[in-house]
């Protein structure tokens, strides 16, 4: 039942139940406010998205999203209608009146929860008194060449105008809760508190701006948080505005969280405050009704991608496409932010094992991410045209073959196999071969870079020499794509096609052994909540306390290590994987949230709203252990060498119980979340209101 209805209330692991059903629904009103609402710029769109359908599950008809309106995006991803809320209207209405465009409508996502838009535009005539204004407040002076802050300006005194004319027409009730996500939101935040607006505020960092900036340029950022002259920092870096924007809105705010504990340390040392909620991030888990479903759409994908490799690597399909394993890294095109130089610099390494030891394997490498480029290469067309050729003319001898042995066996026959295919079907098949001679390498991108000499992951390719050789063990596909329209390279929506498709990647988003650092913050979560990582297919680099090389080193051995399992293993461990899954879910991850919104009504109106004091929820006893069958890897623990017997693969798959194990661990994540010991008879629980 929605959050809305009741502030008096049991929980119930941690999930809010209602008491007063006399309590009217418009008693609370949550705005959620992001630059990235229906605009896709990074991963905050992800989160924000994925995030709506449990949001508007808690909430129902009270829940809207506030972004900014770019035509080009709301054409395909928002339906327009009035707003339900007569206070909405009455306030949109306002704006409208003095020359502003705001629209409303429904986010078309699962959820479709509403949304409502400011056309920065329309109101950009504003924008020097509104620089002023924020001044006077904050005494932060924006620079008119910053386009990015001054949009940040624009979109934040919208919505506070918003936010105070919805605010004008409550007298005590409905109360209103405002979240800003990042710094580009954050001046709304600021305006709303300085104008004291009866309104409970959160801000969320999922990344602090200065330390985006200072892990790109390479330095040992997490080691020395304590050393860093914050201010110098930010001023040489040109950001010092932007800078006082988060720590402002950091400070201001009610409710301040951050998306992992990692951040949250960054913070406390750049923002010079610490959390007063971690918020995880997580996602919506499609469950399949059975495991046979999940492995079956595996190798669906895994074959259309096996046929986009023929096409891409046609004259020299010399590797063995059922021995092939398909790795790939996606995101945003930040080269050392986001592990690209390392993961390239541990693939030369890898391919340097794979072909000292002469294995068979061979590994695909994709990089997706978005670059400036001018559309698909001459060869990569030329490549699928040519395997749709030979797979035409396959068919079309296929046929041919079929119906002479068809008549044949009417007739009572055994065919003559040297007179079943004549001159012209051995012509056709010769001209068709010829079709696949190259004097060229294969590509290692499919796109016409716009500043190809430029570019990091290129010329990194071209340092360490992954050329696609013969006698290379990896070969890389960059595929480097300017927007969301050419995500359709294999003829369907890419992300998902290579998640369900490859073996390794870096996101666990669908059951997928996954790579990634302690210094991100899915990493701190799982080595917080899963008592072997790698046995759940969960590879985690030291980042923190190994130097670069030794990082790279242990990347190398986890990728090669990956290489040497055999399929039974990597089905173990895929399945495994797909369990996990449950531990990211917004079902389990969406009470952190539910707790800083708690927690933000209690500080903002604390006559009305009185919260039990005690800490976060936990998740203390909701951990996976280590399985006790077979070990994931042939470089785990029990084996020294990658070079063990089959004999020792059967014994150890004889010791696996796949029923048994996902039994375990679908009572682990039952679990609820540890919420704290209670005196003897007290029903309350954390996070209870007294209204």
């Amino acid at each position: 039942m929605p959050l809305a209805r009741s502030l008096s209330m049991t929980s119930l692991n941690g999930l809010p139940q209602c008491e007063d059903e006399d309590l009217p629904v418009e008693d609370l009103l949550l705005f959620e406010v992001s630059w990235e609402v229906t605009n896709k710029v990074g991963g905050i769109y992800t989160v924000i998205q994925t995030k709506a359908k449990t949001t508007a599950d808690e909430w129902g008809e009270n829940y809207f999203l506030i972004g900014p309106y770019f035509e080009q995006n709301v054409k395909t991803q928002v339906e327009f209608s009035e707003p339900p809320n007569p206070a909405v209207k009455k306030a949109m209405d306002t704006m409208k009146s003095q020359g502003c465009q705001v629209f409303f409508g429904r986010w078309l996502i699962e959820g479709s929860p509403y949304v409502l838009l400011f056309d920065i535009g329309s109101a950009a005539w504003n924008l020097d008194k509104w620089k002023g204004e924020f001044w006077e407040v904050s005494n932060i002076g924006i620079p008119f060449h910053d386009q990015e802050a001054n949009d940040a300006v624009i979109f934040g005194s919208l919505t506070a105008w918003f936010l105070k004319e919805l605010s004008c027409q409550f007298d005590d009730k409905p109360n209103i809760i405002a979240h800003f996500h990042e710094w580009q939101a954050g001046v709304g935040l600021i305006l709303s508190r300085s104008q004291k607006l009866p309104v409970a505020t959160i801000f969320t960092t999922h990344a602090t701006l200065l330390g985006r900036y200072l892990c790109a340029a390479s330095i040992d950022f997490y080691n020395n948080l304590d050393q860093f002259d914050i201010d110098k920092e930010a001023g040489e870096r040109q950001i010092y505005h932007r800078y006082c924007m988060e720590r402002a809105s950091v400070h201001c705010a009610h409710v301040f969280t951050t998306v992992s504990q990692i951040t949250a340390t960054e913070a406390e040392h750049m923002l010079k405050k610490s959390p007063d909620v971690v918020t995880p991030n997580g996602l919506n888990i499609k469950k399949f009704s059975a495991m046979h479903e999940f492995q079956n759409l595996h190798s669906m994908y895994k074959t259309r991608i096996q046929e986009f490799i023929r096409g891409h690597f046609y004259g020299h399909l010399d590797f063995d496409l059922d021995k092939t394993l398909f790795f790939f890294i996606a995101g945003r095109y930040e080269f050392s932010n986001k592990g690209a130089d390392m993961f390239l610099e541990a693939l030369s390494r890898l391919n340097f094992l794979l072909r000292v030891h002469k294995t068979d394997v061979t590994v695909v490498v994709f990089f997706i991410m978005p670059a400036k480029t001018n559309n698909f290469n001459v060869e990569t067309l030329k490549g699928q045209a040519v395997r749709k050729q030979l797979w035409d003319t396959a068919q079309s001898v296929k046929e041919k073959f079929g119906r002479k042995l068809y008549n044949s066996l009417l007739k009572g026959e055994i065919p003559d196999l040297n007179k079943i295919l004549d001159r012209d079907d051995i012509s056709i098949m010769k001209r068709a071969i010829y079709t696949t001679q190259r004097h060229t390498l294969p590509p290692v991108t499919t796109h016409n870079m716009i500043d190809d000499s430029n570019d990091p992951i290129l010329n990194t390719i071209r340092r360490i020499g992954l050329f696609n050789n013969r006698t290379d063990r990896v070969k890389v596909r960059p595929a480097l794509l300017i927007s969301d329209t050419q995500w359709d390279s294999f003829g369907s929506s890419q992300p998902v096609l290579l998640a369900q498709g490859v073996q390794l990647t870096e996101c666990t988003v669908m059951g997928i052994p996954s790579v990634t650092t302690n210094l991100s913050g899915f990493g701190c979560f799982m080595q917080e909540h899963v008592a072997d990582p790698a046995a759940y297919g969960i590879y985690i680099v030291d980042r923190r306390f190994r130097s670069p090389d030794e990082s790279c080193n242990q990347l190398t051995q986890f990728l090669y290590g990956f290489c040497q399992q055999n399929r039974r293993q990597r089905i173990i461990q895929r399945n495994r994987t797909e369990r996990l899954s449950d531990l990211l879910d917004w079902k389990y991850l969406g009470r952190y949230y539910m707790h800083a919104r708690h927690l933000a009504l209690s500080r903002t109106f604390p006559v009305k709203f009185e919260m039990e004091p005690s800490a976060p929820p936990k998740t203390e006893g909701f951990r996976y252990p280590r399985p006790s069958s077979v070990p994931p890897s042939p470089s785990a623990s029990q084996h020294s060498s990658p070079h063990h017997s089959e004999a020792e693969d059967d014994d150890e798959d004889e010791r696996y119980d796949e029923d048994e194990e996902a039994e375990r661990d679908r009572q682990n994540i039952k679990s609820p979340f540890s919420i704290g010991a209670l005196p003897q008879g007290k029903k309350k629980q954390h996070g209870e209101y007294r209204n």
